[in-house]
């Protein structure tokens, strides 16, 4: 259990402080309905948090930092230029998960779109849209001159499908939209359905997922959220929807007991993170609230479980 809250951390990969980071209008437009996760950032809130640079420097993922070297090669820093990144996971037709990333900011469509031209790359037209390889397997197209996606081919064909194609969009996905709108007032906010949550937990669970308790409680979760900002040191709040008051009261309990079995082998800055988490449970739902300060959640990322979960 004392895994828990660094799973739920990493699962957002980067941290922001101080600016919310909804949903564009154009990000939407790409969005397919059968949403398994969404995550948002706020690339502007790095900028001028030791703590959420070293938490970043520690975690990002190999496709981001990917993402990263091929946006600096083709003239866009993500230091400076880059506003919001949303990771969308979503389910295609055929079935399997698909993935792509949706980028905001200053992105220089036209000096892009040059250096195409004068490396001689030509991009593959799908509908409405130029797919531009930017290596990895990863290709890129502009929705407009602030905004990209990009993704794997087949992934990123489906998103383009969205809004060029009539096939169906977040705007028909009532529940998750309900997650969002109560979340994406945060600076980092992600959203799962019902499959992504049942994954998330038991992931986040560790070995108290083994339980026959737990085996009986997943099939009754129902979608989640989280938000997480570095305002006054670190804040991480997690919502889980659950089936009914009872689910939610027996999650809470088998949080609360994991929490306490893995503190009698903590360190103690790991001790001082478990210390620092509060869970609760309201009517349907399971609420979980960690907040600490900055020395001690850095402290926490020199840690021998931090760098057990974060890899």
């Amino acid at each position: 259990m004392k895994k828990l809250l660094f799973r739920l951390l990493l699962s957002s990969c980067l941290c922001a402080p101080v600016f919310a980071a909804p949903l564009s209008s154009n990000a939407r437009t790409v969005v397919p309905s059968a949403i398994q996760q969404i995550i948002s950032v706020d690339y502007r809130a790095l900028r001028g948090s030791p703590t959420a640079t070293a938490l970043k420097n520690r975690v990002l993922p190999e496709p981001l930092k990917q993402f990263e070297i091929a946006l600096r090669n083709f003239g866009i820093n993500p230091n400076t230029d880059i506003e919001q990144i949303t990771f969308v996971t979503y389910r295609p037709a055929k079935g399997g998960l698909s993935a792509i990333g949706i980028a905001q900011g200053t992105l220089k469509q036209k000096e892009f779109l040059q250096k195409m031209k004068l490396k001689g790359v030509k991009p593959e037209k799908y509908l409405l849209s130029f797919l531009y390889p930017m290596g990895s397997g990863m290709q890129v197209a502009f929705l407009d001159p602030t905004t990209i996606v990009f993704g794997e081919n087949a992934a990123l064909k489906g998103a383009i499908d969205v809004r060029d194609k009539g096939a169906e969009s977040l705007a028909t996905n009532n529940g998750i939209n309900d997650l969002i709108l109560d979340s994406d007032s945060a600076p980092i906010w992600s959203v799962l359905d019902q499959q992504g949550t049942q994954v998330m937990m038991k992931s986040a669970l560790g070995q108290a997922a083994s339980l026959a308790d737990y085996d009986v409680v997943k099939r009754r979760l129902m979608a989640s959220d989280y938000t997480m900002n570095f305002e006054n040191g670190v804040t991480f709040d997690l919502n889980v929807k659950t089936s009914d008051n009872m689910t939610a009261a027996s999650l809470a309990s088998l949080l609360k007991a994991g929490v306490l079995y893995r503190g009698m082998n903590a360190t103690q800055s790991e001790k001082l993170a478990l210390e620092s988490m509060r869970v609760d449970n309201q009517r349907d739902l399971l609420q979980m609230h960690f907040k600490t300060d900055d020395q001690r959640f850095q402290a926490l990322l020199k840690s021998e479980l931090f760098a057990s979960v974060s890899h």
